[in-house]
């Protein structure tokens, strides 16, 4: 079965499922800046969603650290504190590794056609032309694809949480990174090897990922 067929077997997103999504998009992407007052009101008319399915998500994204509400304040964005980046790889460092490792053992032949598909697609981009926000969304779409194909939901909602939150410190500095063909390429390389099945290879290559990925960030604060 493929991942359209899928998704269309798949019972439709209440109202408030759709604004969580929506809003944790603009949270993630830095859309909505780094401790912006949120307006319910707003958002409610923008996605078109009423706005009492708009405060249920942003209850949801409370929990998940993205926003923040303050008696007679209202509700914020969180800060993007480079402090964070510690405790976040201190939760990733082992998780990443045991996804990819799970993936690797646990993926159907359907899922590993998807992890090549995949893969082929994150090959083929252009680091000097394109948009940096299109890459973040790549790379969105590849860590939940494998916390997907890593077969424990519990697993996932964990690693989607803290992986969403290193990625609002990515999108902080994605403009001043040098080396993003490195980092495509070890998405490639770590689709393909769970796609192939290689369990110890692909908890190497998550590790050094996350390691990776922060010493990058601390080299440019």
């Amino acid at each position: 079965m493929t991942a359209t067929s899928q998704e269309s077997e798949r019972a439709p997103l209440s109202l408030a499922d759709r604004a969580y999504s929506a809003i944790q998009e603009l949270l993630i992407m830095l859309d909505i800046p780094p401790m912006a007052p949120i307006d319910d009101g707003a958002l409610s008319s923008t996605l078109g969603i009423g706005r009492t399915p708009v405060r249920e998500a942003l209850k949801r994204l409370e929990v998940d650290r993205l926003v923040v509400s303050y008696p007679r304040r209202g509700t914020f964005a969180t800060a993007v504190d480079i402090t964070d980046l510690a405790y976040i790889s201190e939760i990733r460092v082992p998780l990443e590794p045991l996804a990819a490792r799970r993936a690797a053992r646990m993926a159907s032949p359907e899922m590993s056609a998807e992890l090549v598909e995949l893969a082929d697609r994150i090959e083929a981009i252009d680091v000097r032309t394109i948009e940096r926000g299109q890459l973040m969304r790549w790379d969105l779409r590849v860590h939940r694809t494998i916390y997907q194909a890593a077969g424990n939901p519990h697993l996932q909602d964990t690693l989607v949480r803290y992986h969403n939150l290193a990625t609002r410190i990515h999108c902080l500095f994605v403009d001043r990174m040098s080396h993003l063909d490195r980092h495509i390429s070890e998405h490639v390389d770590l689709l393909r090897g769970i796609a192939a099945g290689e369990v110890d290879e692909v908890g190497e290559l998550a590790h050094e990922h996350v390691i990776g990925f922060e010493k990058a960030i601390r080299a440019l604060t």
